[in-house]
């Protein structure tokens, strides 16, 4: 069956290249009126469009495998995650290869969408879409609950993906369906390596429709159970957070209404003198570093952040409380802050750099409160989680981070000291109130859960039982 999946899909990729390579002139009048249809209909649409996209360039697909692999290795899978590696490490260096046989020219359209340098065939984001999410997919289906999720989910990516690329005027119809082909070929020929050495190995063979290491199902599913049960006590929980939460919005906006009761533009003197200060000591240097501290420290790098800590909590713990304890927080933090920013219409500083800012008002700095929540649920975590003699410094780094953006903020101008004081008025107890109810047991005399360590190495050598049972 491999034999001849893989036949067909070569022959039917060696066919398009071909036709490429040749220029055969009904194939290039065909392609030619796509890309000038689709352009043509992106118009407007190029800010989704590029965003949809991004999920299958280099960054995003290098960020995922990383992800997963560490991943793998944390629940003891090295193997596998070898074979993450290479699967995805090779799709991208047989992309380029390709790329540079075939020698063709981007697409030269009536609208212009975006600018993409290069050779246009196969199509690298497509083509590393294909492999990437194919080959996780193919890994996590050994969960049975998760298969149908992740195939629609995988299915819906790489399709997206490849529509963007045409409609964004980056490549002609046959360069995303060549990285299709050659996406689907090379994975059929990884997979068959990969299960062959299981069988050399002496594993059981199994049908592919059941994942690549089925055996490996429970390491790779998020916790042991199979449901989440919500505690007995949610509904008091939740309500002292909802408490908690109206709390910190009034003390925030009795704080915003003070600072702002002279005008919206008056800030207290030694407010404003130390904008000013920071504002006549500027350096074309300092400048750059800060421009690059607040291109790490904006929504998107702050929510992919927060789902690494996430995704690598939930492989060392086994256990939803921690990803509970980011997702509430960071919730929590985002709600009060947008809040409180639609109350107090505080003016930013007159002294700002130039540069995009977001509408909202200067009280509080959004940025310095995203960062030290998630900075501070990240070091709760690791110093209950774990004695390691690294929690120490991965705690510190955690919480220096937020004081570094605090820094940028205002050697920027974009916010007032007592801005950042806002902040800290709003990150630190909200973190404490959902620490306290996500994380602690006492009042249910519940055990914390500690990283299970020693679980993984229960389930590792169980595994390398059955192993030599099976061998």
């Amino acid at each position: 069956m491999s034999l001849a999946v893989t036949a067909a899909v070569g022959v039917a990729f060696a066919v398009v290249m071909a036709l490429v390579w040749s220029g055969w002139a009904p194939l290039r009048e065909v392609d030619q009126a796509i890309s000038n249809g689709l352009t043509r209909w992106a118009v407007g649409w190029d800010g989704v469009l590029t965003a949809l996209t991004s999920l299958g360039d280099t960054v995003t697909l290098t960020g995922v495998t990383a992800l997963a692999v560490t991943w793998l290795l944390l629940r003891r899978r090295p193997w596998v995650a070898t074979h993450v590696v290479v699967t995805a490490a090779g799709g991208g260096l047989l992309g380029v290869v390709v790329k540079a046989l075939v020698g063709r020219v981007r697409p030269l359209v009536d609208v212009e969408v975006a600018t993409v340098p290069g050779w246009s065939f196969p199509s690298g984001h497509t083509l590393g879409a294909t492999v990437t999410y194919g080959v996780l997919l193919l890994v996590f289906a050994s969960v049975r609950r998760a298969r149908l999720v992740l195939t629609s989910l995988v299915v819906g990516i790489v399709l997206v993906v490849g529509f963007t690329r045409v409609a964004l005027g980056a490549h002609y119809a046959t360069d995303v369906l060549g990285g299709w082909l050659l996406g689907v070929l090379w994975l059929v020929l990884t997979t068959e390596a990969f299960r062959r050495w299981r069988r050399d190995e002496g594993l059981p063979e199994t049908p592919l429709s059941q994942g690549l290491v089925p055996e490996a199902a429970d390491d790779l599913r998020p916790v042991s159970g199979r449901r989440v049960h919500l505690a007995p006590d949610f509904r008091p929980t939740a309500a002292r957070l909802l408490v908690a939460w109206g709390l910190l919005l009034g003390v925030l906006f009795s704080l915003g209404s003070l600072l702002t009761a002279a005008g919206p533009d008056v800030p207290p003197a030694w407010d404003r003198a130390v904008v000013e200060w920071f504002a006549a000591h500027r350096t074309p240097g300092w400048n750059a570093v800060a421009a690059g501290v607040g291109a790490f420290s904006g929504t998107g790098p702050v929510i992919g952040a927060a789902a690494v800590v996430c995704v690598l909590a939930l492989a060392t713990t086994r256990s939803w409380r921690p990803v509970l304890l980011v997702v509430v927080a960071m919730v929590g933090e985002v709600t009060l802050f947008l809040t409180t920013t639609a109350i107090i219409d505080r003016v930013r500083p007159a002294a700002k750099l130039p540069g995009n800012l977001p509408p909202t008002s200067s009280f509080p700095s959004g940025h310095v409160a995203a960062s030290l929540v998630l900075g501070t649920a990240v070091a709760v975590l690791v110093l209950r989680g774990t004695r390691r003699w690294w929690r120490l410094p991965v705690a510190l780094v955690a919480l220096a981070l937020p004081a570094l953006i605090a820094l940028q903020r205002l050697y920027t101008g974009v916010h007032y000291p007592t801005d950042v004081l806002g902040s800290t008025l709003l990150a630190l107890p909200w973190v404490t109130a959902v620490t306290l109810a996500t994380l602690s047991r006492a009042q249910r005399g519940e055990p914390v859960q500690q990283p299970n360590t020693a679980t993984v190495e229960t389930h590792s050598k169980s595994n390398e039982v059955e192993s030599s049972k099976n061998k």
